[in-house]
């Protein structure tokens, strides 16, 4: 490789440079080469055999304290390790419900055979519960510490420590009984024995001794040594490191310390054979960094002027081009310069064209929309209008959740192509997800936008077909004008997008300008998110109850939970508010594990014929453990799974049927009841019902209400109940509010009532008077 293939200019400037370098043989790359690498090696290897010899043994001390140290960290380790895993084994017995009932009952053949089964899967050979009676429960009630010796520890919290046994000083721990109150403790003790610490030793990388002693048994020089650190003795003419450790305890009066002993002759004979080997590899590495340094040099320099050369003219913005010579590694490193160089110019125009587009549709991105907005506005002439839509597709997550993800990218492709093909004149954008925006400038101020919006949204109105499936796309699209709507592009963009939801909210498939009165909706509806949040850290809800009457029973068997929530300036907020925004937030997921958990904690004071129905949203339903949120809440409660009945209407099934089923098999499998919400208001309530075994079904207030307006009102409601009779069904009519339709449902077979027509509803602490009063409910309609 000799010269460089470009215009006069760049090859003289390149020969200058070149014989710049030239001149200066001394201080050459070669030269400094072939004397700094020949000379480090020297120094650094004679510094490394002359510093060996005494700092071998001063490294071998200091590593055999480090490992000493180190295996004592593994000990506590260990030994912390085995005492969690025996405390996890303990607390797994204590929690168990037979257990506690055995210890709450004083069963001690169950507890006798439930401490043998503990003691022969945790591999320990003691284990006894200690009341808070102080009564010992064991098989072997002499191989157990005094009850009045481990009070003190158990009291303070500690579950884990050393205690006496028979054979020595135990590992041991315990574990809580409750039931649901603290009814005593189970404890389990492994022997600190000589096999068990042959068994830790064994593990460490250096020859150990290793002994568990109390202090009292330690003589005065070990004894008055500082814990967790290693220091040295000699004994019998050799040298030994000690580190002691104090152990934690679980019974009073006991001192026990982990003692570790090491030879440090042991560590220092690894070392002996080192300081030959150091000599003979110096003076090898000496010569052979030499010889390799002059190579190295010589191979390598030449060229390299060459590429500093040729990199210094690309720095100052010049074209340049290594001529290959050869094919060896020289060579391809002039091939592989000259195709960075390429490379380089490439990737700068694919950079900018990937930081200013959308990678799915080729679409610009927000970042180039919002520049070109910013550009747009600034040279707005007067009298002209500038349009920015916000447009999101309506429904798009069914569309992946039903054909997949990649059809729905195939979708956002077709809809970017008739967007393009729509409006030619219009910037188009992609902001992300199923979001687009459009940018419309030069409009006239008597150019009618509603024409443009029409325009625009007709572009959604054609049919796509993806996969060979037809694939809805409607969109809902939010509008705002400038100057009018925002001088700047973040106003224009926020406006356009307050003006966007509430398309959304007026049904979708439609378009909505901005309007000054958006922006304060939007203030107060965060407003009351913030509210929300705050109600649900500070408890700020309560739930109210409406009864649900049997008419084949003639009392009331249950009621509803219904939540309420008071505000503090507010005053009470209606549930169609709060509920909405907390569907769309995600928020109704902690409200509605508060509203289950609160429903059975209140029906578990109610007597046992009483059962309680809470609502779940669909939100709540799809996320995951929901089956974990009602266990949770009947184990925390106390309350039989059959007095729980679940509500749900039937748009959980939209997303996965198969995943719903699913779970609703692992509800029921729980024991509780499940009933269909709104039954008859939804398309595909008769296929759902044949899907799933319900244990009741709701009819609609609206078809109750029919009873007294329509003249097939009665036969509605008859063929409900005879559809849900013969798929074994209970059915509840909601909205009952007069006694010609308890009459009219009666009569048809209906088997549950409810509505105000019995009561609204009221607080919990007036649940008792319901009950009381439930039993005049039948005198009282049939008077």
């Amino acid at each position: 490789m000799s010269g460089l293939k470009t215009g006069n200019d760049a090859r003289k400037a390149f020969g200058a440079q070149l014989a710049r370098l030239r001149k200066m043989r001394f201080g050459s790359l070669r030269t400094r080469i072939a004397l700094l690498y020949a000379g480090l090696f020297a120094l650094v290897l004679g510094l490394v055999v002359s510093l060996a010899a005494g700092g071998l043994s001063r490294f071998g001390e200091a590593s055999a304290a480090r490992d000493l140290e180190a295996n004592a960290r593994v000990f506590d380790e260990i030994l912390a390790a085995r005492a969690r895993q025996m405390g996890d084994q303990a607390g797994v017995l204590a929690s168990d419900f037979g257990f506690r009932e055995a210890v709450a009952t004083g069963d001690e053949p169950t507890i006798a055979s439930a401490l043998a089964s503990l003691e022969t899967r945790a591999g320990t050979d003691t284990a006894f519960v200690l009341t808070l009676d102080g009564e010992v429960l064991a098989a072997d009630a002499s191989a157990v510490p005094s009850p009045e010796s481990l009070w003190t520890r158990l009291d303070a919290g500690q579950a884990r420590g050393i205690i006496r046994s028979p054979r020595g000083l135990a590992l041991a721990a315990a574990a809580p009984i409750e039931a649901p109150d603290l009814i005593g403790w189970l404890v389990i003790a492994q022997p600190l024995d000589r096999a068990e610490l042959d068994r830790l030793v064994e593990l460490a990388p250096i020859a150990l001794e290793a002994q568990v002693v109390e202090t009292g048994g330690q003589p005065a020089w070990l004894r008055d040594a500082s814990p967790r650190t290693v220091f040295e003795r000699e004994a019998e003419g050799e040298r030994l490191l000690y580190h002691t450790s104090d152990l934690a305890v679980l019974e009073d009066g006991i001192h026990p310390r982990l003692v570790l002993r090491h030879a440090v002759a042991q560590s220092l004979a690894a070392y002996a054979s080192l300081k030959i080997w150091l000599i003979a590899l110096a003076i090898g590495g000496i010569a052979l960094a030499v010889w390799i340094s002059w190579k190295v040099a010589r191979s390598v320099t030449e060229p390299l002027q060459q590429l500093d050369a040729a990199t210094r003219l690309i720095g100052e913005g010049r074209e340049v081009t290594l001529k290959v010579e050869t094919d060896d590694e020289i060579g391809r490193l002039a091939e592989s310069f000259n195709q960075m160089v390429v490379a380089i110019e490439e990737r700068e125009r694919e950079i900018i064209h990937v930081g200013l587009h959308d990678g799915l549709t080729g679409l610009p991105n927000r970042k180039l929309f919002t520049e070109q907005l910013a550009n747009t506005l600034a040279r707005r002439r007067s009298g002209e209008r500038i349009l920015v839509a916000y447009v999101d597709l309506d429904d798009f997550k069914m569309v992946n959740d039903t054909l997949g993800h990649p059809a729905g990218d195939a979708l956002l492709r077709t809809v970017a192509d008739h967007l393009r093909e729509d409006l030619p004149d219009a910037l188009v954008a992609r902001l992300g997800g199923d979001e687009f925006a459009v940018l419309i400038d030069s409009i006239d101020d008597k150019a009618n936008l509603g024409t443009i919006a029409d325009s625009l949204q007709r572009s959604f109105d054609r049919p796509i077909t993806v996969n060979d499936q037809s694939a809805a796309c409607s969109a809902s699209i939010g509008i705002a004008v400038a100057p009018g709507d925002g001088a700047d592009g973040i106003t224009l963009m926020k406006n356009a997008d307050l003006a966007l939801y509430r398309a959304k909210h007026e049904g979708k498939a439609s378009y909505h300008f901005f309007e000054p009165g958006l922006d304060e909706a939007a203030r107060q509806r965060r407003q009351l998110e913030l509210d929300l949040r705050a109600a649900i850290k500070d408890g700020g809800f309560e739930l109210n109850f409406q009864p649900l009457y049997s008419l084949r029973e003639k009392r009331l068997t249950g009621f509803e939970a219904l939540i309420r929530w008071n505000h503090a300036t507010r005053g009470r907020v209606k549930p169609i508010e709060f509920i909405t925004l907390a569907e769309e937030t995600g928020l109704i997921i902690p409200i509605g594990e508060w509203v289950l958990r609160e429903a059975c904690h209140q029906a578990s004071t109610w007597p046992e014929d009483v059962s309680v129905a809470v609502n779940v949203s669909p939100k709540q339903f799809a996320s995951s453990g929901i089956a974990a949120t009602v266990l949770s809440a009947l184990s925390a409660s106390g309350l039989a799974p059959s007095r729980l009945e679940l509500e749900i209407t039937e748009s959980i099934f939209i997303a996965d049927v198969d995943a719903t089923l699913a779970t609703l098999h692992s509800l029921r499998n729980l024991g509780v009841r499940i009933a269909l919400d709104d039954f008859g208001t939804g398309y595909s309530s008769l296929s759902y019902l044949r899907s799933f075994p319900f244990d009741k079904v709701k009819i609609d207030r609206s078809f109750v209400e029919d009873l007294g307006t329509s003249g097939n009102g009665h036969a509605v409601i008859r063929a409900i109940t005879t559809l849900a009779a013969a798929l074994g069904m209970e059915t509840l009519a909601e909205g009952v509010e007069d006694v010609a339709q308890f009459e009219v449902l009666e009569r048809e077979g209906c088997q549950n009532i409810q509505g105000f027509l019995f009561s609204k509803p009221v607080a919990a602490d007036a649940v008792a008077a319901l009950l009381r009063d439930g039993a005049g409910y039948q005198r009282q309609l049939r008077a």
